[in-house]
């Protein structure tokens, strides 16, 4: 099939969701799919263009006029769709919903080319709370247009259990892995310390204060304790963090007054944004990690999100507090409970030296999640419902 990948924005090579969408492509690619892709950014000399593999499709010009253009101007997409003999357009959601995408999407309909749109996240209404007014609008609008545009796609792609979004039928597939991308984890001496990681954009729906404050609470405890009996455990945290984060908003309460509180600000370390090595030699000090801990405040209970199958890819052992049926009853997995109490430190540190993980037999639990696998699963569920119109 001759695929058109879409996105609203360009790549960063520092964004896990950009490396996601190529992990996406590669995917649909070693599935047997021809597959171009279509992004939306600024060449070299700073003119607004959109550009299918690199190549300028239509050129919008400079400063705000050529931003406003992009945003209004999407036929150069359909021209290029129609003159190719794209067969399938596989968009993935930027909570964007406008005219200007019903009348993009009812014209790949109108040249009988199927669509899809990935939603990342399902629900995604509460995860704007804590985001500026700019952001509130953005979703006002998008409101206001998503169950017109889903009506012009052929299904929705989710990573949720829903059967339905937007009123337009979905297709259920789990985030995949590119295994061929992510080093195979090596295990760590924890006899006298243990580190634990989180690689996130870090939001109030990741629940880090959760870990952090019960990092708190476990070092009162254990305060009385001397020798071998105490357990030296470090916190690292590879992403943004915001000021909102660190400081607290009304959905969470911040990492700097928990630090200041207990005293813990030698045991948990910020690191920033890293990929490629600089984030493999903090994984190699690390001998467990540290998914979302807070979905609860987004509205969401299942959810089958990226980082736990990083984590499991890589063969390291984790926590996290949503429901994910890939991983909700394997050995190597701790959960925790959907609330707002404090993480429970010293049951990860019972849990990480009473198990023996061999990263390997971790990593073969996920070998079925590979990109290929799951985006041909997309192609399988638009093939079944065109048989079904046939009948």
């Amino acid at each position: 099939m001759k695929i058109l990948f879409l996105t609203y924005h360009g790549f960063d090579p520092g964004s896990g969701i950009s490396k996601k969408m190529l992990a996406q492509v590669k995917g649909l690619r070693e599935a047997g799919h021809e597959v171009h892709i279509c992004s939306y950014d600024k060449d070299a000399s700073g003119h607004h263009c959109r550009f299918v593999d690199d190549v300028v499709i239509q050129d919008y010009g400079q400063g705000k006029w050529g931003s406003l253009r992009q945003r209004l101007q999407m036929g150069c997409v359909v021209d290029y769709c129609v003159r190719e003999g794209i067969e399938l357009v596989y968009a993935r959601s930027f909570m964007n919903a406008s005219p200007v995408l019903i009348r993009l999407f009812a014209a790949f309909r109108q040249h009988g080319i199927l669509s899809v749109t990935e939603i990342p996240t399902f629900p995604y209404d509460q995860e704007f709370d804590s985001l500026p007014i700019k952001h509130k609008v953005n979703l006002f609008v998008d409101k206001l247009f998503r169950k017109q545009l889903a009506a012009h796609t052929d299904a929705m792609v989710t990573f949720s259990e829903a059967e339905e979004i937007f009123g337009q039928r979905t297709i259920n597939i789990s985030n995949g892995v590119d295994l061929d991308s992510i080093p195979l984890h090596q295990r760590v001496d924890t006899s006298k310390e243990i580190h634990l990681i989180a690689v996130a954009e870090v939001h109030p729906w990741h629940g880090l204060d959760r870990l952090i404050a019960g990092l708190g609470e476990y070092y009162e405890k254990v305060k009385g304790l001397k020798g071998e009996k105490v357990i030296e455990v470090f916190f690292h945290v590879v992403g943004d963090v915001w000021d909102s984060e660190m400081y607290g908003t009304r959905l969470a309460p911040g990492f700097a007054p928990i630090i200041q509180k207990y005293g813990i600000g030698d045991k948990v370390v910020f690191h920033g944004k890293l990929f490629g090595k600089a984030l493999d030699d903090v994984f190699s000090q690390c001998a467990f990690a540290v998914g979302s801990l807070a979905r609860h405040r987004s509205g969401i209970t299942h959810l089958k999100t990226l980082k736990n199958r990083e984590y499991a890819s890589r063969g390291i052992p984790f926590i996290y507090s949503e429901c994910d049926s890939d991983f909700d009853n394997q050995p190597y997995v701790l959960k925790a409970p959907a609330d707002e109490s404090p993480v429970d430190i010293q049951c990860i540190v019972d849990f990480i030296r009473t198990y023996d993980f061999e990263p390997s037999a971790i990593r073969q639990t996920v070998e079925h999640l590979s990109w290929k696998n799951q985006m041909q699963q997309v192609i399988e569920g638009l093939k079944v419902e065109e048989l079904k119109v046939e009948n």
